[in-house]
C-alpha cells in the first residue's frame, strides 16, 4: 500500500469516527482530528503490514420503506438511488442517515457525488448536517421562548382579572342592573358570559350608546338592549381577553 492510499485511508476513518461519534466534524486544525487521524493512520499501516485477507463484504445497502423518491428524469433517478444507497450504507450515524434521504430528494444532488471520495462527501454533508441541527435548536427555541412569552402574556392577563375582582357572574350582575335601552342592529360580539344556567351573549350594536344582549336560561330565549358603559365595556374587553388566552394554553 502507498502513502496516498495510507493517507486516504485514515483520512476516510478519522471523518468516520467523528460523524458515528458525535454526528459532526471537528476543526481539521485542532488538537482532537490530528490525535485520531494519527492513530487511524498507525492502525491502517499495521493492517497494510498484517498478511493479506479477503476484505469483508460491504454490508447491503439499507432499504428504508420511507425513504422518498427522487425527483428527477428516469435514468438520473435510477443512478441516483444507485448512489444514495451506497452513500447511506456507508454511514453508521442513523441520525444523520434519516437526515441525508429526507433532505436530499433531487436525483441530481445525488448524481453531482459520482466522483467525489467518501471523505470528502462526508465532510460536506456534515457539513451540511451540523448546520441543520443548529437550526433546528434555533428554531425550537425560538418556539420555547414564544410559547414562554405566550403563557406570561397569559397569566399578566389572569392577574389582572382577578385583581379587579371581574368575574362572569359579576358582569352578568352589572348587565342585569343596566338600564335597559331601545334595541338596535347587532355588530360585533362583546364577550360570552356563562353562570349557572345562564348564557349571555354581548354586542356592540349600530347605535354606540347601545349594548345588545342575547341570554339563554332555564326560562329559554330573549333579546333586549342596555346602556353603553365605559367601565362595563372595558371590563368585558379584558374579561374576553383573558379567557380566550387561557383557552390558548
Amino acid at each position: 500500500m502507498d502513502l496516498k492510499e495510507l493517507r486516504d485511508r485514515a483520512l476516510d476513518a478519522t471523518t468516520r469516527f467523528f460523524v458515528d461519534r458525535d454526528g459532526i466534524l471537528p476543526d481539521q486544525e485542532g488538537d482532537e482530528w490530528e490525535a485520531e487521524y494519527r492513530r487511524q493512520y498507525d492502525l491502517a499501516k499495521r493492517h497494510a503490514a498484517e498478511p493479506h485477507h479477503a476484505a469483508p463484504e460491504r454490508r447491503a445497502a439499507p432499504g428504508h420503506p420511507e425513504w422518498p423518491e427522487l425527483a428527477g428524469a428516469p435514468a438520473q433517478k435510477r443512478w441516483a438511488a444507485e448512489l444514495r444507497a451506497a452513500r447511506l450504507a456507508a454511514l453508521e450515524n442513523k441520525d444523520m442517515r434519516d437526515w441525508l434521504a429526507a433532505a436530499w430528494i433531487s436525483a441530481a444532488d445525488w448524481v453531482d457525488t459520482r466522483d467525489m471520495s467518501m471523505p470528502d462527501f462526508l465532510r460536506r454533508i456534515g457539513t451540511q448536517y451540523s448546520a441543520s441541527r443548529r437550526d433546528a435548536a434555533a428554531r425550537a427555541d425560538e418556539h420555547a421562548a414564544a410559547e414562554r412569552a405566550k403563557a406570561a402574556a397569559a397569566n399578566a392577563l389572569r392577574d389582572r382579572v382577578q385583581s379587579a375582582g371581574i368575574t362572569a357572574e359579576g358582569l352578568i350582575g352589572l348587565v342585569d342592573v343596566s338600564p335597559r335601552a331601545t334595541d338596535a342592529p347587532l355588530r360585533g360580539k362583546l364577550a360570552e358570559l356563562a353562570a349557572g344556567d345562564r348564557n349571555l351573549r354581548i354586542f356592540a350594536t349600530s347605535d354606540p350608546k347601545v349594548l345588545g344582549v342575547i341570554e339563554k336560561s332555564a326560562a329559554g330565549r330573549r333579546q333586549y338592549a342596555i346602556e353603553h358603559d365605559d367601565g362595563l365595556v372595558a371590563d368585558l374587553r379584558l374579561f374576553t381577553e383573558a379567557s380566550g388566552a387561557l383557552s390558548a394554553e
